[in-house]
């Protein structure tokens, strides 16, 4: 590949990768792996003759919603005239080959991938039959391997399940979901002086209980005690549980509750 800079196409003129099952076995396994490309945003599949014929009514049922994808997917007399229009071409394989090629992770080969589309490329991405995988005479055609490191003692992966991961890879690499958000149901974010307040029941509470002690160490231990309702982020909803609690423990012990 060229060390020239690429140029960026918009989004909506990119073309994401296309998926090429290769003499798949099962009906069930490619209604599966367009039911897992579409779980992930994508929707070129092409299927390269497919043992049991073609269309297959076990793809239609296994894919579910997803069956429109089968309506464009071929089936492809070879994998020359499957990945035709590609600039770059990914295949996938558990197992070592005797050609010489660079050999990605998913993480990688995506990465790769999103580059190559970003700067207007065609990208394609080999899976082999169900049995033995993709053979030399496939692999000929193909840039570069993708390896997913599974258990070395036993690396057969499901043919809709690498493509599950395959596709996960893609989205995942979108940068439109966050690796963590809180997610809050109908409520609000206390006020920060709602949070004061609780603070202030706690340190009423805290205090008839005799817990602030030695002297010396009072104001460090309420700063630090402040410091954690601060950081908590709590909502509305929970700043009042929070007094209801407190207010439920004085009532039991007999003393009095001004929270």
């Amino acid at each position: 590949m060229s060390d020239a800079p690429m140029t960026t196409v918009p989004v909506d003129e990119q073309v994401p990768p296309v998926f090429v099952l290769v003499r798949p076995q099962m009906g069930e396994n490619i209604g599966g792996a367009a039911r897992a490309m579409l779980n992930f945003g994508l929707e070129r599949l092409r299927v390269v003759d497919p043992r049991d014929g073609w269309p297959s009514p076990k793809a239609v049922a296994m894919a579910s919603g997803a069956g429109r994808l089968l309506e464009t997917a071929g089936p492809y007399g070879d994998v020359q005239a499957a990945i035709g229009d590609c600039d770059y071409v990914f295949a996938t394989t558990a197992r070592g080959r005797e050609l010489t090629k660079p050999v990605m992770t998913p993480e990688a080969a995506m990465a790769r991938a999103r580059g190559m589309i970003a700067a207007g490329k065609k990208v394609g991405f080999m899976f082999g039959p169900e049995r033995a995988g993709l053979e030399n005479e496939d692999l000929v055609h193909a840039n570069a391997i993708v390896t997913v490191p599974v258990n070395p003692d036993f690396p057969s992966l499901n043919l809709a399940q690498c493509v599950l991961l395959l596709g996960y890879e893609w989205r995942r690499q979108a940068g439109e979901v966050a690796p963590e958000e809180m997610v809050f149901n109908r409520t609000d974010f206390a006020s920060r002086v709602e949070v004061e307040k609780l603070g202030d029941h706690f340190e009423e509470k805290l205090t008839a209980a005799g817990f602030f002690h030695p002297a010396e160490k009072v104001p460090g231990m309420k700063l630090s005690i402040r410091n954690m309702w601060a950081r908590l982020g709590l909502t509305k909803s929970e700043v009042a549980t929070f007094h209801g609690m407190l207010r439920q423990i004085a009532r039991h012990l007999g003393g009095p509750d001004r929270g």
